[in-house]
């Protein structure tokens, strides 16, 4: 009867259009008041421990604040320009190169809406001019956007690990190889397309002028790449979890915007380097204004505007989490997951027909509610099974983003979707068709996640093995 009561309302309130996060507060206060024994006040603590008590999703507000200072200046462009340096002779070049650019984006942002922004709003006019369809460039940057959820650092992964206790720096090394993995499916199809379509590339202008443009635009991106290394490399070395590195990411995205590439702030438009000034003295008069300056960049509006959208996201998250968070209270309160699980095994189900199960649960979710909440939701329920039947949690776990993933570019509530549409100026409707065809290498790519293991646990699995060697 509560199971009953706690499903009827929540997705009777979906359906009359109320916000996800208060559906699930709503439905949640709703049963402990009329159909559970637990008392009201626990809500209240509930929500208290949502936002306090669980250290790994304190680094969501930062990498989302990271992200914002990464779109806002100019990154995303010197990574464009980098990945075109790298592809952008091959057939189909242009659209490759705005695969790897999401990558690269992916690696510093954690957000697949940001990452589809960023890179969308650059590169979608740029391939139009050079000839390419309008609704290849949406479809190809949609679905590549989605990769921002998968290479680490993903703040869909944070929520994973915050539900199910994983660890979340094993989750960030499991996402490696399904990121570049998926990455390159998508480049490869790209190429087939183009291939057929005819599509244009960047004319190839010998070898050592081409490698001497990769080394310049790799050293123009180099305060975005360093990033990841700084974040990836803070978390692998065990110097700073996942949630004192993405302070850090923060504040270097802070400096890099401001300080380095010097898109936003008081010295924005100022060249780092006058014509009459060696590189140490060019330096050194960066560090000098970087103390001078410092207050005045804290201040400054374009700075605050960004910390302010960056609130704005970040408040909207967490209030999603703490809601999806209270209706998993009362899930386990009401001992739920637990009946569900014992059903499940009852059936007796094999492990490979229990994973079809997920994945047809979490794809339907993914067209209705945001990931976050799917996850919060889902994952209590599903996570003491996949035990019960041998299933690697952090398996489980890459299963759960990349069907997040194709969320992201279902409707109706599909986020990429939306987002594209704002960048293109076309309808909803024609950005899901322009993302359809792409979307069938993602459910490929699903199958290829759920089905061989390996490609998940092999790089966990050996850096566990390369410490317990030590």
């Amino acid at each position: 009867m509560t199971t009953a009561a706690l499903f009827i309302i929540l997705f009777g309130c979906i359906f009359l259009g109320m916000p996800i996060a208060v559906a699930l507060g709503f439905s949640s206060m709703v049963t402990i008041l009329f159909f559970s024994s637990d008392s009201l006040s626990s809500v209240a603590l509930k929500l208290y421990e949502a936002t306090s008590s669980h250290y790994t999703l304190l680094a969501i507000p930062f990498f989302i604040l990271s992200s914002q200072f990464l779109q806002t200046g100019g990154v995303a462009n010197r990574l464009i320009n980098f990945a075109i340096a790298c592809v952008g002779h091959i057939k189909g070049g242009l659209a490759m190169a705005s695969v790897m650019a999401c990558m690269l984006f992916a690696a510093v942002s954690g957000s697949s809406p940001a990452t589809v922004a960023a890179i969308g709003t650059i590169v979608i006019g740029g391939m139009v001019k050079s000839g390419y369809p309008q609704s290849i460039a949406a479809g190809v940057i949609a679905n590549a956007g989605t990769l921002g959820i998968l290479i680490p650092p993903s703040i869909v992964m944070l929520v994973y690990s915050a539900a199910t206790e994983v660890s979340a720096a094993k989750m960030f090394i499991a996402g490696f190889i399904p990121g570049i993995t998926m990455g390159l499916m998508l480049m490869l199809a790209i190429y087939v397309v183009a291939r057929i379509k005819g599509l244009p590339s960047e004319p190839w202008i010998g070898f050592w002028p081409a490698t001497k443009k990769v080394f310049s635009t790799g050293w123009s991106a180099l305060g975005g790449l360093m990033l990841i290394i700084i974040v990836l490399g803070s978390i692998y070395g065990g110097i700073a979890s996942p949630t004192e590195a993405a302070a850090v990411s923060a504040l270097y995205a802070f400096i890099v915007a401001v300080f380095g590439y010097r898109d936003m702030g008081p010295l924005k438009g100022e060249p780092w380097k006058h014509k009459s000034e060696n590189l140490f003295i060019s330096f050194i008069r960066g560090l000098r204004d970087m103390v001078v300056v410092f207050p005045k960049a804290v201040v400054h509006p374009e700075v605050r505007k960004t910390v302010l959208d960056g609130a704005k996201v970040s408040i909207m998250l967490l209030f999603i989490i703490a809601n999806a968070m209270l209706f998993a209270h009362v899930l386990t309160t009401e001992r739920i997951p637990h009946v569900i699980a014992e059903s499940i095994v009852g059936l007796g189900l094999p492990a490979w027909g229990f994973l079809i199960l997920v994945n047809i649960l979490l794809l339907i979710a993914g067209n209705f509610m945001e990931p976050s909440a799917i996850l919060l939701i889902m994952a209590p329920i599903l996570f003491p099974i996949a035990l019960q039947l041998g299933i690697d949690p952090i398996h489980l776990g890459i299963i759960m983003v990349v069907n997040m993933e194709i969320g992201m570019i279902t409707p109706p509530v599909g986020l990429n979707l939306f987002v594209m549409a704002g960048i293109t100026g076309n309808s909803l409707l024609w950005v899901v068709r322009a993302a359809l065809p792409w979307l069938m290498i993602l459910l490929v790519f699903l199958i290829m996640i759920t089905y061989i293991p390996q490609i998940s646990l092999f790089l966990p699995e050996y850096i566990d093995h390369l410490k317990g060697y030590k």
